[in-house]
């Protein structure tokens, strides 16, 4: 196998995306070339599509094309890039599905809460501390699988005050996986509601919420979800926190906590908030922040 990574316009990520796809890849990815830098761009909504009908896409994008080698695909695809600056590596053939799997292991968010992969529940599960919580998760399309420190610190935030304030009603807004509103519930929490701008995330939440015998969660577009409640969490990214910060300030009628923020971004985020809540870091991981606060008064 051979992979064909190729950084481009934005505008002209669409054409050669099909492109390579009828050249015969048979895996592409499709990425923001600034992602974890300044120049990190996110996008709301399906990247692709808009509601105008116009493509939209990064405005750097990064294509990885992956190809048999024992075809003539890869260099169908070099004619394709002719002109451009690409990379091409060479992978090594394995058994990806278990190599995949074997990235995944349980990981301990605290020592009573766990996010345990399906394909580890017999083998891991009497090993867990006695009356741990544990939560059923696979990787998926959407984000939140208890690995990224902007999760975990949600999670952590979740397991240290939901306990203490029993039936309390939370909102999971950008839920993903849904993975922070599950959590909400097997920690005691009462109305629990996630929303996402993501259709495929909104049915992956639901998944993940049954499979973990957590059906009293509703999940929804934003449009569907407009109560309030006393805990407000979005683990998202900073951009969108700060177009979001007068809806999501007013939809909590205690604690707000944020996520998704880098160290250097959190004085300008409490800026933004400053007008309806104080926010103040609550817990810094691997250069991430989680900022939480209380709705005065």
């Amino acid at each position: 196998m051979q992979e064909l990574i190729v950084v481009l316009p934005g505008r002209e990520a669409d054409a050669l995306y099909e492109a390579f796809s009828e050249a015969g890849a048979c895996a592409l990815l499709l990425e923001d070339a600034g992602a974890g830098t300044d120049e990190e761009t996110p996008i709301f909504g399906e990247p692709g599509s808009a509601d105008d009908g116009e493509p939209r896409y990064w405005p750097r994008c990064r294509i990885t094309a992956t190809f048999d080698t024992n075809s003539n695909h890869v260099r169908n695809a070099l004619h394709l890039v002719e002109g451009m600056q690409y990379e091409i590596r060479d992978v090594e053939d394995r058994d990806w599905v278990r190599q995949t799997q074997s990235q995944f292991e349980p990981i301990e968010v605290t020592p009573t809460l766990w996010i345990v992969p399906s394909w580890h529940r017999e083998n891991t599960l009497p090993k867990l501390p006695s009356g741990a919580v544990v939560i059923e998760l696979d990787p998926g399309l959407a984000f939140g699988t208890g690995s990224h420190p902007t999760t975990r610190m949600c999670l952590q935030w979740l397991a240290e005050h939901v306990p203490a304030l029993p039936s309390v009603s939370v909102l999971d807004y950008g839920c993903g996986s849904g993975i922070l509103a599950i959590a909400a519930a097997k920690l005691g929490a009462g109305r629990i509601e996630g929303t996402d701008i993501d259709p495929q995330a909104v049915q992956s939440s639901i998944d993940n919420a049954l499979a973990n015998h957590c059906p009293q969660i509703r999940f929804g577009l934003p449009e569907l979800i407009t109560d309030r409640a006393q805990i407000v969490v979005a683990n998202i990214l900073a951009n969108p926190l700060r177009l979001l910060a007068s809806m999501l300030a007013q939809r909590t009628t205690g604690h707000l906590v944020l996520a998704g923020i880098l160290a250097r971004q959190a004085e300008e985020i409490a800026e933004v908030y400053r007008p309806w809540i104080d926010l103040s870091v609550w817990r810094e991981q691997d250069g991430w922040v989680c900022m939480t606060g209380q709705v005065r008064g």
